[in-house]
């Protein structure tokens, strides 16, 4: 009698937890939820449908990166496989979404406007929240602020600050074409001292041979060129803007709300300082040199 009673007991509890795992967290019935068959992954992301969030249905989501701006996203030498921030925080996004990142390899230049036209799902490649592209794309919730600074040469002893650079003409100044970078620069020393790259290891390259004086880029990109490189590089000077990055979608795209909560569960179960502090510390000694 007792054996049966908890043959009984184990069947109710299988059947609850069964019932439990295919409710969902949405108003409409669940569909397409293969993950619900496999054994819940370690982590808190591991059962979305607990957490209230959107569920996507094993949708695809094509993704636009450039896979040339450390720590973002670049092709790790050891591995020779795609890499970054961007690709752990948007794999763990659709985690939490059940969804499918489809990574694609685009040129920043152009980047932007492509997603506007619809070629991508969104972007992911450190880009700057602005009220100029917020006209033809959608942002998602900013996901870090990132400083922009002065990168010069070791030697360089005429540069300790942005005013430097303003008063003295002769120093000339590069960095990446179409960036907010690029845009500062205008605004600070004018267009006519502004020297456009197509890469930012273009600029760096540049300035290392003493073609330019300085690159004005973000603080974690200066960061990771200064690496191994100390003594040949350092930033200098105060912030010329600080900003917020954020995720690029179409106009419109029903995207932007469920990526925003993703992205609040990730803040608030500790994701993204975990990959704030493994991307945007001395713990990250991958390098452009690296990459070559």
């Amino acid at each position: 009698m007792k054996s049966r009673n908890v043959w009984l007991l184990l069947f109710v509890l299988i059947l609850s937890l069964a019932l439990t795992a295919c409710g969902g967290g949405n108003d409409e019935p669940a569909v397409n939820e293969p993950a619900a068959a496999e054994p819940a992954a370690a982590g808190p992301t591991a059962e979305p449908a607990a957490s209230g969030l959107p569920d996507l249905g094993g949708r695809e989501i094509t993704v636009a990166v450039e896979n040339a701006y450390l720590p973002f996203n670049y092709i790790d030498p050891n591995t020779s496989e795609p890499a970054g921030w961007d690709y752990d925080a948007i794999d763990a996004i659709c985690e939490l979404l059940n969804c499918k990142p489809v990574y694609v390899e685009a040129a920043w230049e152009g980047m932007i406007q492509a997603v506007a036209d619809g070629q991508y799902n969104m972007a992911a490649d450190g880009i700057t929240i602005t009220p100029d592209r917020a006209e033809i794309v959608d942002f998602s919730d900013g996901y870090i602020s990132i400083e922009q600074r002065l990168l010069v040469r070791h030697s360089e002893d005429r540069i300790n600050s942005v005013d430097d650079v303003k008063n003295n003409p002769a120093i000339r100044i590069g960095t990446q074409t179409g960036t907010t970078n690029y845009e500062t620069g205008v605004q600070v020393f004018g267009a006519d001292r502004m020297e456009a790259f197509e890469q930012f290891p273009f600029a760096v390259q540049a300035l290392l041979a003493g073609d330019i004086d300085v690159v004005l880029m973000d603080e974690t990109a200066g960061q990771g060129y200064v690496g191994v490189n100390a003594d040949s590089l350092k930033l200098v000077g105060e912030s010329l803007s600080s900003d917020q990055l954020g995720f690029i979608f179409p106009r419109g795209s029903d995207l932007v709300a469920p990526v925003n909560a993703a992205l609040a569960e990730l803040r608030a179960n500790g994701t993204l300082a975990q990959l704030a502090d493994q991307y945007f510390s001395d713990k990250f000694t991958i390098t452009y040199d690296d990459l070559e």
